[in-house]
């Protein structure tokens, strides 16, 4: 069926949150699944040791991913909801193809940063010197992996059932390449092989299903008529770098910690905290499921209804999410030492004092995933980057002044960043939509 005969969505913006937050978690929770099983097989045959120095490795590509990536689904999402609301299938497909284009000159300059700061700074994480080049070559991989425009193609059209049909290939894959690297013999580079490739995979298969659901958007004519998206989408190179400069302070959020505690403690120590980190992701998941659906949705009401259903959406969606962040809370608090224990050994459970104020966290992070978007769709997404800095400073104070410089003591300080963005976010957020604008 083609786009333009699709029926018209008649239901509420909650319920069509709530339906495209259906299908991601299911999606995920096939991933999460799968990656608890991979996760426990990389910590169990790797050890603490090279499970740290892998955390540090993956740790650092990710942060690079994001200092030199554009989030590029949120310019899609947020200027091609009004081209699908009209019609305008041209138009939406100069813009995907843009912000593709820019996809790809981040992966180039991030691969430049990625050898300076890798060959540069490796001694400072503490880093085996066998696992330098690997280390790059890795990196790279993962930048070009990236694919944030097609990701916002499918979301701006509310094809959330296709995207986790794609992104299981990601938990499906390192599952069972994890499976038969620990069988064959496991190793650090094996890993990181398997994972690299694993998402250009995924990157490939995002191109494709955007191109199979959009072809009269997706295709070389509008891929030549790039630059006409800069004048036909007003204020989009403005948004692109203040959305990027949020994203940029996100990863130091989400990656300086566990990068803080390899340079700061030890790689051992950075493998406690990164399995901490990423039960307690696991455990938190709907808060990126959550982020992905209410943002289509933020940017369709603001495109089809008024402020007031703006302002209702936000409220509902913020008391669901804050219910969600206090029960995973409280199921780090009550299980998080058996949980470790059973995913990593014995050698892990001394992680779970690092995992409740991650947990603490996290619950912040979900409470507070509707404001951005609001924000963003009411053109003040740089009161969103001063909400996102204000965080930083708050975690880097915590680090430094408030907190012992152990692997507790900075996730304490992840805790009070995200607590001071939370608020800062409400705080902005609550005004934009109780004034006219």
């Amino acid at each position: 069926m083609s786009l333009d005969a699709r029926p018209a969505d008649t239901r509420s913006p909650l319920k069509r949150i709530a339906a495209n937050t259906a299908w991601l978690l299911g999606g995920k929770g096939f991933g999460a699944v799968c990656g608890i099983i991979y996760l426990a097989i990389l910590t169990r045959s790797l050890g603490v040791k090279d499970f740290g120095h892998f955390s540090l490795i993956f740790g650092t590509a990710q942060a690079l991913i994001a200092l030199a990536g554009f989030e590029t689904w949120r310019v899609v999402v947020r200027y091609g909801s009004d081209h699908i609301h009209q019609g305008e299938w041209d138009r939406f497909g100069r813009l995907a193809m843009a912000c593709g284009l820019l996809d790809a000159a981040g992966a180039m300059i991030g691969s430049v940063v990625a050898f300076l700061v890798i060959f540069g700074f490796a001694d400072s994480l503490d880093l085996n010197p066998a696992y330098i080049g690997p280390a790059f070559w890795f990196s790279c991989a993962m930048l070009w992996a990236l694919v944030s425009a097609p990701t916002g193609v499918l979301r701006a059209l509310h094809r959330f059932d296709r995207a986790v049909y794609v992104e299981a290939i990601v938990p499906l894959g390192r599952l069972v390449a994890a499976l038969l690297i620990w069988w064959t013999g496991p190793s650090v580079i094996r890993y990181l092989i398997a994972w690299a490739l694993i998402d250009l995979i995924e990157a490939g298969f995002y191109w494709v299903t955007a191109r199979r659901l959009c072809p009269q958007a997706i295709n070389v004519r509008n891929l030549r008529l790039w630059r006409l998206a800069l004048t036909e989408n007003r204020g989009l190179v403005r948004f692109a770098l203040v959305t990027h400069a949020g994203g940029t302070i996100d990863a130091i959020m989400r990656h300086g910690p566990l990068l803080a505690v390899g340079g700061l403690v030890s790689t051992k120590a950075a493998g406690l905290y990164r399995l901490a980190s990423q039960l307690t992701q696991a455990m938190g998941k709907l808060s990126s499921l959550l982020t992905r659906s209410v943002y289509a949705e933020v940017a369709h009401v603001k495109a089809s209804s008024g402020p007031e259903n703006l302002r209702r959406l936000a409220l509902q969606t913020s008391a669901i999410a804050a219910l969600a962040g206090g029960l995973t809370t409280a199921l780090a608090w009550a299980f998080g030492e058996e949980l470790l224990g059973l995913i990593g050994g014995a050698a892990f459970e001394q992680g779970a004092s690092i995992l409740i104020p991650l947990a603490v966290a996290g619950s912040f992070e979900l409470a507070s995933v509707v404001f951005e978007p609001v924000l963003h769709s009411t053109n003040a997404a740089g009161r969103a980057l001063m909400a996102r800095i204000s965080g930083v400073i708050a975690m880097t104070l915590g680090i430094f002044l408030v907190f012992a410089q152990n692997a507790e003591g900075i996730a304490w300080s992840v805790a009070l960043g995200s607590a001071t963005t939370y608020c800062t976010l409400a705080l902005l957020a609550l005004q934009r939509v109780s004034r006219p604008h």
